[in-house]
């Protein structure tokens, strides 16, 4: 089993460029950086790329709203090269309150979206002139000044409902799943894996602390978080057997906000989404998530505490285990 690890978004720039020298020292098979509205992307990928030496570089995710198809190329064959050819392009849609309200943009048509992104950010890393007409981009004689290191790098798509899934399977090379229920999986990869072979991987709250109750409150902190403020984590959930979960924690928020919000999460809940407990507990929590057809889990690291002493603690679980 391949393993991976994701910097949580919550780490200063420090302590994802010192977390991902320590990468060196366990050798994942993927050391992803998350972008939501702190650190830019493309920027730490580029750093992280020059502390971690080993692993691949993936990117999770890079929304296709708030850059162009054109500027994500840009981006991606810039990082491919400074990483020596390591770059996995991670893209999702995001979220309407990041791209609407942070951003400024429309969340509009986001599966052809995807397609025309996947489609033009292709054709540029092939080196090919690319004078493409779209539903959504018109693109003229556009092709990149520099010639990227490899033709091809790897796209990885965020998949949540059907039609995304879909069409991750149908054009992308590999899909990140995020909090899905075990159960789910188990239906959903297989009959997908009947049509086309890509690579399955799922990223994983996780929090690892010699304290139990302090993991787990950490976990279900960030799990609760998810569910008020992210709609389409929501509403899937919702329709895959988390309904009254889901609506009570949704309507606590909307009254009192976050606060004490994690309260709210039942440990069914917490164990079906997340790996959260003493080193023990998550090496046996990690292997539920092993069996449920994934290729990969990816680690989201939450830290607790000190975030070099919980990282530490948290690699040594999982890839002390895995190289024994």
């Amino acid at each position: 089993m391949k393993l991976s690890y994701s910097l949580g978004s919550l780490l200063s720039i420090e302590e994802v460029l010192e977390c991902s020298q320590k990468l060196n020292d366990v050798k994942p098979e993927i050391m992803w950086i998350p972008e939501t509205w702190g650190m830019e992307n493309f920027s730490m990928l580029g750093a992280a790329s020059m502390q971690n030496k080993f692993s691949k570089i993936g990117s999770s995710i890079i929304n296709i709203y708030s850059r162009s198809p054109s500027l994500i190329a840009m981006g991606a064959a810039t990082v491919d090269k400074i990483s020596k050819g390591r770059l996995i392009l991670g893209l999702g849609t995001s979220s309407v309150p990041i791209i609407e309200d942070f951003h400024g943009q429309s969340f509009e048509s986001p599966i052809q979206r995807m397609k025309e992104y996947v489609d033009i950010i292709r054709l540029a890393l092939n080196g090919e002139k690319i004078n493409y007409s779209g539903e959504i981009f018109s693109l003229k004689d556009f092709s990149l000044l520099v010639k990227p290191l490899r033709n091809e790098i790897p796209i990885y798509l965020a998949a949540i409902n059907k039609k995304m899934v879909e069409l991750t399977w149908n054009i992308a090379d590999g899909v990140i799943f995020y909090l899905r229920p075990k159960d789910e999986m188990k239906k959903t990869i297989p009959n997908m894996q009947k049509t086309r072979k890509i690579d399955t991987s799922l990223q994983i709250i996780t929090c690892v602390d010699h304290d139990y109750e302090k993991a787990i409150n950490r976990a279900k902190k960030t799990l609760s978080f998810y569910i008020a403020v992210g709609t389409v984590y929501r509403e899937f959930l919702h329709s895959n057997g988390y309904s009254e979960e889901t609506q009570t924690i949704y309507n606590e928020y909307t009254k009192n906000g976050l606060e004490n919000l994690e309260t709210l999460v039942p440990d069914k809940m917490l164990d079906d989404l997340c790996i959260a407990g003493t080193p023990d507990i998550a090496i046996k929590k990690l292997n539920g998530f092993c069996n449920t057809g994934i290729d990969m889990p990816i680690i989201q690291f939450n830290p607790i505490g000190n975030a070099k002493k919980s990282f530490e603690l948290l690699t040594n679980t999982f890839s002390g285990e895995l190289n024994e």
